[in-house]
């Protein structure tokens, strides 16, 4: 534990506890269990004591390759050989500061204090920066692949966005683009960034292209995975949903054991481990009553949103002019493929690309959306990145 570095890992809290396990080694060798005590600025190897916040799995062939290299260990989480359960800011956090990598772009976890609040980031590389942008109910931990392919070749910045992991989570703000737009430029101003390019996906792919038609200065090039777009079909619920206000949410019951399963039934592949990673991140902020809060006023500005008028999206986007790619998932039952067709009508020089996967393509195919992501944010054109 003399490795560990807490200048890269803002812990967010006083106390925590991780458990790493080794699989696949004889009794009594490195396949033992041992408990890690964060605490003070400092980490030590503890006796078990109750449940641990976090629960790092691998073999010991992928620690020694995490222990080389924390970036082969983000391969092997997306591979399934490194699982992290329960806490992904927690595990990822603790392989960063640990890490044998030091100097410029490193990998780190920090919070950075912001004129809305303080926003919780992942960061690594050096070059020109890239801000990820998260969906509803995710958190920069779906950006983990894309942090490190791009990381040798820009400065990858996931942020969880106000309300949603760990950062702030203020219980009256609007929760719609044009507030996170804002907390995104707040976030550039703290960096002290000019212009960054843009990477949303979901709800993120939205926030993206708001800042692209309102905040044009501070964008340079904008990727939209699977971007959530205002319905352009009838909104039977639309009446009742305007008075409903979401504050409620910090007074409703929300045990674990009730609430997981139903959030299981309704996300495909909940048994992989990137799914049940990703419910381990939803439900460690649905679980907070400012996080339910949250969630339902962004959910509810996603139902409302109007497709058309002076603040409609559809009116507006032929205004976008940052450069754009659209990646759009053949088998996406959340964002239909069928919206391309209408984001084409309206801003007809932006470039496409349709993947065989659903609605998030830098998780089920990684591969194909970052290189045609790491070839547009080079020359403005999709494609095969030659690097790869």
């Amino acid at each position: 534990m003399a490795r560990f570095d807490p200048s890269v890992f803002d812990v967010g809290r006083a106390v925590a506890r991780l458990r790493i396990q080794a699989t696949g080694a004889p009794k009594g060798g490195a396949g033992e269990t041992y408990e890690v005590l964060i605490k003070d600025g400092s980490a030590r190897l503890t006796t078990s004591h109750g449940g641990a916040d976090a629960i790092l799995t691998a073999d010991p062939g992928t620690w020694h390759e995490i222990a080389d290299d924390v970036r082969g260990g983000m391969t092997a989480f997306r591979k399934g050989r490194l699982k992290i359960r329960r806490d992904l800011h927690l595990g990822v956090g603790f392989l960063a500061a640990t890490s044998q990598i030091t100097g410029p772009g490193r990998l780190r976890v920090r919070s950075v204090k912001t004129a809305v609040g303080s926003l919780s980031t992942l960061e690594a590389g050096t070059g020109d920066p890239v801000i990820m942008l998260h969906g509803l109910g995710a958190t920069k931990a779906s950006f983990l692949p894309t942090v490190a392919a791009l990381a040798p070749s820009h400065r990858a910045i996931a942020v969880d966005l106000p309300g949603f992991g760990d950062s702030d989570k203020p219980l009256w703000a609007a929760y719609d683009p044009r507030f996170f737009a804002k907390a995104i430029v707040a976030l550039l101003d703290a960096l002290e960034l000019d212009r960054a390019h843009i990477v949303g996906n979901s709800m993120g792919g939205r926030i993206a292209l708001e800042l692209g038609i309102d905040h044009a200065d501070r964008v340079a090039r904008t990727v939209l995975l699977a971007p959530s777009m205002p319905w352009l079909k009838a909104r039977p619920w639309a009446p009742y949903l305007r008075f409903v206000p979401t504050q409620l949410g910090v007074f409703q019951p929300a045990p674990r054991a009730v609430v997981e399963p139903i959030v299981k039934q309704f996300v495909p592949g909940s048994d992989t481990e990137w799914t049940a990673a990703g419910i381990d991140e939803f439900m460690r902020s649905y679980m907070t009553p400012l996080g339910r809060a949250a969630f339902y006023a962004a959910a509810r500005n996603i139902y409302l949103e109007e497709p058309r008028g002076p603040r409609g999206l559809w009116t507006r986007l032929p205004e976008l002019t940052p450069e754009a790619l659209f990646v759009w998932g053949r088998k996406d039952k959340i964002v239909p493929i069928g919206f391309e067709r209408h984001v084409r009508e309206e801003l007809p020089q932006a470039i496409h690309l349709e993947l065989d996967c659903g609605h998030v393509p830098q998780l089920e195919r990684p591969r194909e959306t970052h290189e045609a992501m790491e070839k547009f944010l080079a020359t403005g054109r999709a494609g095969k990145s030659p690097r790869t």
